[in-house]
């Protein structure tokens, strides 16, 4: 079988009844699975993860761009985590028996679709970037929907697809074949938001960090904290247990403490085997020692 993964961002994270009903479009094709979706209130963002045989993932990915720009309206959204879109960014990354290249060509016929039959203007990004400038996500969202409509206007912002003028509530969209990313996030014991941000900007790559993390600080208003969001871009390269232990050191300078950490979204086994390794010190331990693994291992190879 081959298999593709997708974990397309929505902006909506307060309306449960929305975030179902674009969920439910790829629920509806044959060929797809929903792995898990999850929705944050402060981020007023959601992420869904889903996998399918590419012909399948195409059309669900489509689907659910199409419902989010009918009930999406970001002249009336807002939340902490930055956003251009209503569907704000499709990535697409090969799992089993896919190529980068099958992703990149996947990639330009979907956005090509919504360009043209949704009216939304697409940039390429990642490894499907049309040039050095679009490969971050982060480039391309720079001045967010409230600002691209000034933005879209610059010959090297023109969209690689669809019209050259944002549409009215559904904004833009990043579509493009990536590496495995895992959102993680780490939440701190103060409401002082230039911890937060002091944080963030010692670990990322653009300010000097860490060449595989993106970070933000956020303010969690109903929790009364604050969080610094990361995307791990390769945690093979930047494990998870490095960047947590810098972030703890850090905090601890000013006098504040980690109180929890999460995962947003499904993340690879061999990440948090990384993770347990450091830890615990463990010697001769890979991914084949972990008793669910072998069993799924064993009925892969039974079902050959």
């Amino acid at each position: 079988m081959r298999l593709i993964e997708s974990v397309p961002n929505f902006s909506e994270g307060k309306r449960a009844e929305v975030i179902e009903e674009i969920v439910n479009e790829g629920r509806k094709i044959d060929g797809v699975w929903i792995l898990d979706y999850s929705s944050d209130p402060n981020h007023n963002r959601s992420v869904v993860t889903l996998t399918g045989v590419p012909e399948a993932i195409e059309e669900a990915l489509f689907d659910m761009t199409k419902k989010a720009r009918d009930l999406i309206d970001l002249k009336n959204h807002s939340g902490e985590h930055p956003r251009m879109g209503s569907a704000d960014v499709i990535p697409l990354i090969p799992v089993m028996n896919t190529t980068k290249d099958e992703c990149i060509e996947l990639s330009r016929r979907l956005g090509r679709r919504i360009g043209e039959e949704l009216s939304i203007p697409v940039y390429l990004y990642e490894d499907s970037a049309t040039s050095p400038e679009r490969v971050s996500l982060s480039n391309i969202r720079k001045g967010e929907f409230e600002n691209f409509n000034s933005k879209i206007t610059q010959e090297a912002w023109k969209p690689d697809f669809g019209p050259s003028s944002v549409h009215p509530s559904a904004g833009v969209v990043a579509v493009g074949c990536r590496e495995y990313l895992i959102a993680f996030n780490v939440n701190l014991g103060t409401d002082n938001i230039e911890i937060a941000n002091k944080i963030a900007k010692a670990i990322r790559h653009i300010s000097g960090g860490f060449r595989y993390v993106k970070a933000l600080g956020f303010r969690l208003e109903d929790r009364g904290i604050v969080q610094v969001s990361m995307n791990m871009t390769n945690y093979r390269k930047t494990p998870l247990f490095r960047v947590y232990e810098v972030i703890k050191s850090e905090a601890e300078r000013y006098g504040v403490s980690i109180v929890g950490s999460e995962i947003v979204g499904l993340t690879p086994l061999q990440a948090l085997v990384d993770v347990a390794e450091h830890y615990l010190k463990l010697e001769k331990f890979d991914s084949s020692s972990i008793l669910e693994k072998r069993v799924l291992d064993f009925i892969s190879r039974e079902g050959e």
